[in-house]
């Protein structure tokens, strides 16, 4: 504590220092800058000392900025990011050269003198009188520490880091005035570990531990004489001594700091000479900075994971105040990242889709009834060089993700039914499906505007053989566009928005889903973790939860470990049980014998959809079983690439549907992430099979459709903004490649207009890089 007089006022140091104002305050703060007039000396210290008595009585030290470390579930690291790469020790953990070898070199007389050093000033004054200039300095080792304390205060704020640094009288008086307290107050051992924690020693390392890292690759405590005067050199200025960059000047500048060791007796003078003569035996550790370095390809996990702590209130009430602690650091992040998920999602990825590929995939995991985050991973690695990207193609824009996400295609029809069968509609319901029909008008919204059909817009399924009635699980199973749409105009499209506004699910943008039929062809962009998220809730039988990515953090402060609040998951009720253990059994259907066949798990029950957007820019499948849900994209991020007649992961492809691609992606990274998990079941609800009316129903190879229309030109553009001029090719396209063999070749759900992408007049904007 500071030694304060009874009554208040100065201790007797301070009461020195404000005696001595004229001669020896100004003679301080002149020591470190230049002022040519010597009759300024007098005017200049009757301002010291008034300025002096204004400042605030203690310094505030901020926590010195160190690593974060990211670790998965099972304790694993997955990165380590910072703002400065800093390990603060205790002076017990720092090798006694080092602690010898700055103070010969920075401030001999350190623990002779108190804060200042009234023999360095009148030797600097007189050096600095007969140059003219500033060719000496008198700044102790508690005053270097001071003004870095200024420095770490700024942190990454420019203009706060030149004031902390300016040449002025101002901030001499402020750096001696706080040097006096630092002295009371902490004493010199203290001091000189504080200096060394804190002190920048170049190469993006700050304090000796750092740095004894970077340029040995060892411990602080362990560095050698000739190791620990090289560091001390570097301290005067960390570019000019910069050892990787300039050998020879850093060479010199160590011999210096052992020829001043050996003069003050710390060493004798044959260990300086030896030392001397040593190579400067560098073994450079490169920084290892940032989710670029982030293990199990979990780079994009871990930029999630940042973008989380940075926008969610529970770290702060702003973004400046939670950034301030992300960038002072020292936090240990536990994340939800399983491992063995990991790796499968990873391994899946790699062996299906090429990180060369013209078009990229990225898949996402998570717990249902918990909203953990269990894997996250794409084809193209997290990096800024060729086939690497910056997008994380599995999140929202705001967390990194593309503008929009990704048009989902038949994927969105659970949530059609879901909504039809909280509005009290059987599993059974029926409807004429025909092959072609315009739009329903009108259909009914939240608000008393109904949306009308005013382009006199048609859909239709995949081959003219496609006609119903259908019932409910037929139409899942085979992905009949016809029947969804005129389910969605039968209950109103505020049931299916109040279904989805449930399930969080919003567009990559943030913003709702608009009310329009087309939605029930996935005809809007969401992410793999919205959709994975949503499904989640089927298979927690209507319980949606939030998704989550952080279990626990403890930052260290000041050599103490303490925990911070993290988010939690919010689990809310969707929809009854009833209709997520009905969702659940039509849904198995799809992947036992409809679209998804190629994706279904032999060994547990399991469930989900395909879809299949227009031209085949986007395929998905997103499916789950009791304790797993996962959803798949594949496409370009451009929305630009065609999958047609294209080679993925070295394979041909004719045609790129959402059974065949992503299907079987997540079907290998749910076997792995699965394997030595409980087997669960679902909850079955009989739902009567349709009976065969003889319409082409789909081969022995059970890909069916996946979109099941074909129109390739301007269907949902009259909905959503596009042209009026919508093209007439998909129904060709439609008959060929897959009505003619039941559904071997199935047809996208929906057509989105050229530059839809590119910008809209509903604000659709650029649909994100690849």
């Amino acid at each position: 504590m500071p030694k304060k007089r009874s009554g208040g006022g100065l201790s007797p140091t301070q009461q020195a220092a404000k005696f001595l104002g004229v001669s020896v305050l100004a003679g301080a703060v002149l020591a470190g800058i230049a002022l040519p007039a010597v009759g300024a000396l007098g005017l200049a210290a009757k301002g010291s000392v008034e300025s002096f008595d204004e400042l605030p009585a203690n310094l505030k030290t901020p926590p010195l900025s160190q690593r974060t470390t990211i670790l998965d579930a099972k304790g694993g690291t997955l990165a380590t990011v910072y703002s400065r790469d800093r390990t603060v020790v205790d002076l017990k953990d720092i090798s006694p050269y080092m602690q010898k070898a700055i103070v010969a070199i920075e401030d001999a007389r350190f623990y002779q003198h108190g804060a200042v050093d009234l023999k360095g000033i009148l030797r600097a004054l007189n050096r600095n009188a007969q140059s003219g200039g500033v060719s000496e300095g008198a700044s102790t080792l508690t005053q270097q520490y001071v003004k870095n304390v200024f420095v770490e205060e700024a942190g990454d704020d420019a203009t706060k880091v030149q004031q902390a640094t300016q040449q002025t009288l101002g901030r001499k008086i402020k750096e001696l005035k706080y040097a006096i307290q630092v002295e009371e107050e902490l004493g010199k051992k203290k001091i000189l570990e504080n200096y060394l924690n804190i002190t920048f020693f170049g190469q993006q390392a700050y304090g000796v531990e750092a740095a004894a890292q970077r340029y040995f690759s060892r411990s602080a405590k362990d560095l050698k004489l000739q190791e620990a005067a090289l560091l001390a050199g570097i301290v005067q200025s960390p570019s000019r001594y910069d050892p990787v960059n300039d050998e020879a000047e850093a060479t010199k500048r160590r011999n210096i700091v052992l020829q001043r060791m050996a003069d003050l007796g710390d060493v004798s003078q044959a260990e300086a000479d030896k030392a001397k003569e040593a190579p400067l035996g560098l073994k450079v550790s490169k920084p290892k900075n940032g989710c670029i370095t982030a293990v199990k390809g979990a780079g994009f996990f871990c930029k999630y994971v940042e973008k989380v702590f940075l926008s969610d209130p529970v770290f702060g009430k702003n973004r400046e105040a939670r950034a301030k602690i992300w960038n002072q650091g020292g936090l240990t992040i536990t994340t939800t990242l399983d491992p063995q998920s990991q790796e499968s999602v990873q391994a899946s990825l790699k062996d299906h889709v090429y990180q060369d590929d013209k078009v990229a995939a990225a898949a996402t995991l998570v717990e249902p009834g918990t909203g953990k985050i269990l894997g996250m991973g794409q084809s193209k690695p997290y990096g800024f060089g060729k086939n690497e990207t910056e997008l994380n193609y599995s999140v929202d824009k705001a967390y990194g993700g593309s503008n929009f996400g990704f048009p989902t295609g038949s994927t969105f029809k659970p949530f059609v039914a879901a909504a039809a069968l909280e509005e009290g509609r059987p599993p059974t319901q029926e409807y004429s499906s025909p092959y072609e029909m315009p739009y329903p008008s009108p259909v009914q919204t939240c608000d008393s505007t109904p949306w009308s059909n005013n382009n006199n817009e048609k859909l239709e399924n995949e081959s003219e053989s496609e006609r119903g009635p259908y019932r409910l699980k037929k139409a899942m199973e085979l992905s009949v566009n016809t029947y969804f749409v005129q389910m969605i105009a039968d209950i109103g499209l505020c049931p299916v928005v109040n279904v989805t506004d449930k399930l969080q699910v919003r567009q990559g943008n943030g913003k709702k889903l608009p009310e329009e039929p087309a939605i029930a062809l996935g005809s809007v962009g969401l992410s793999p973790l919205t959709m994975a998220s949503a499904y989640a809730a089927f298979a927690s039988r209507g319980m949606y939860c939030t998704p989550i990515a952080i279990e626990s953090i403890s930052q260290k402060v000041g050599g103490e470990q303490k925990s911070l609040e993290v988010p939690k998951s919010t689990c809310s009720r969707a929809m009854s049980e009833q209709t997520a253990d009905t969702i659940n059994s039509l849904l198995q259907g799809v992947v036992d014998s409809g679209t998804g066949k190629e994706a279904g798990l032999t060994d547990r029950d399991s469930a989900g959809k395909t879809g299949t957007t227009d031209e085949r820019r986007n395929a998905w499948f997103v499916g789950y079983t009791p304790n797993l849900s996962g959803a798949v994209w594949v496409g370009s991020a451009t929305q630009k690439v065609k999958m047609r007649k294209i080679y993925i992961g070295g394979q041909y492809n004719d045609l790129v549907y959402g059974g065949k691609v992503p299907g079987p992606i997540w079907r290998d990274a749910m076997i792995g992430a699965l394997d030595g998990k409980p087997v669960e079941n679902f909850n079955r609800v009989h739902i009567p099979d349709d009976e065969e009316q003889g319409r082409g129903d789909e081969d022995g190879d059970g890909n069916g459709d996946d979109g099941n229309n074909g129109d390739d030109g301007g269907l949902i553009g009259g909905l959503i903004g596009g042209g009026d001029n919508g093209g007439n090719n998909g129904g060709a396209d439609g008959g060929t490649d897959g009505g003619t063999d039941g559904g071997t070749f199935p047809t996208p759900s929906f057509s989105i207009p050229e530059g839809w992408w590119q910008g809209q007049s509903n604000g659709n904007g650029n649909g994100g890089r690849g």
